[in-house]
């Protein structure tokens, strides 16, 4: 199972904080455009995150059953 976890606005979109996923092999687009099917996110801007680490959304990344998938709201610096 791939956890996603949801911060800021997408986790108000989503109404819920995570969900599991049962997948195996799934590359992140896949991933984001099954989300983004389901939630219709819109204009929603957030970064993602796989096992605590920022990656690009467009990269070409294969996701693992063990990943943890998190959708975080924009960064302020202060």
């Amino acid at each position: 199972m791939i956890e996603i976890k949801y911060f800021g606005a997408v986790a108000e979109k989503t109404k819920c904080a995570f969900e599991k996923v049962a997948s195996s092999e799934v590359s992140l687009q896949e991933l984001l455009q099954n989300l983004e099917e389901k939630y219709q996110f819109e204009s929603l801007s957030f970064s993602v995150a796989v096992n605590q680490k920022i990656v690009s959304k467009t990269g070409n990344y294969t996701l693992q059953t063990s990943d943890v998938v998190a959708l975080l709201p924009p960064f302020a610096g202060g």
